[in-house]
């Protein structure tokens, strides 16, 4: 398979586009490739093409895309994650996974048990694009910059929003099952919290906004994991996986 390169300026077929400064890097620089080899390019939005280099000097790469390439489907649901910041670089790794998974934008969440106080969406954006470049995905999902748990409640108007909670919140012992036989949503939202949990305040303030309390099983996982596994029991049961 050809090396993929994150082209947001991706017009068509047979117009020569210019390679953004640290992807024309990465193709001289690290993978060596020159004049006359075939890359990927990728829009960002669903968009691929086969593209032949046609320079390729350590500040300049122009490509020519030449043939359309088909990228693996989108899920059939609009998936956004509303993420509680968390420590470390741990953010990363939610985003890095969550655009595997096929989520289309990731909302950073400012909540009261919140630990981290990293804003860098920019750098989250980076990581999203090496992970669409490693597993073959045209889309890049969306990193909004972070806002307050309230916010989010107050603005988001999904279709279906769910609030993943710890199996032992009273009256949330609800796992992701129950959707099961429900309607599959055009789009939803999911709202994880920070290492912390949620706060009781929260919870009761999601559940009047219209969010739906629910569980991914008995055990409490970590908060950079519980995320992609929720997201694959969701992908599963509306028939993604």
């Amino acid at each position: 398979m050809p090396a993929r390169f994150f082209a947001p300026d991706l017009v068509g077929p047979d117009q020569p586009l210019a390679l953004p400064p640290d992807e024309a890097a990465h193709l001289v620089r690290v993978l060596r490739l020159s004049g006359g080899d075939i890359v990927s390019v990728f829009d960002g939005r669903g968009v691929e093409y086969l593209a032949r280099v046609e320079t390729a000097e350590p500040r300049r790469v122009v490509v020519r895309p030449f043939e359309s390439v088909k990228p693996p489907p989108e899920p059939k649901v609009a998936l956004t994650v509303a993420q509680g910041l968390l420590k470390g670089r741990k953010f990363d790794a939610v985003v890095r996974d969550l655009t595997m998974v096929g989520a289309v934008a990731v909302q950073p969440l400012v909540t009261d048990h919140s630990e981290a106080h990293e804003r860098d969406p920019e750098r989250w954006m980076r990581v999203a694009v090496a992970s669409a470049k490693q597993c073959r995905r045209a889309v890049v999902p969306l990193v909004r910059f972070p806002v307050s748990f309230r916010q989010l409640l107050d603005e988001d108007d999904a279709p279906l929003r769910l609030l993943l909670v710890e199996p032992g919140v009273a009256e949330s012992n609800d796992s992701l099952g129950r959707l099961r036989n429900g309607p599959t949503p055009s789009a939803a939202t999911l709202a994880v919290g920070p290492e912390g949990g949620w706060s009781a305040e929260e919870v009761t303030r999601a559940c009047q906004a219209g969010f739906v309390p629910v569980t991914i099983g008995r055990r409490t996982l970590r908060a950079d994991a519980v995320v992609v596994c929720a997201v694959s029991v969701l992908l599963f049961l509306w028939g993604d996986l």
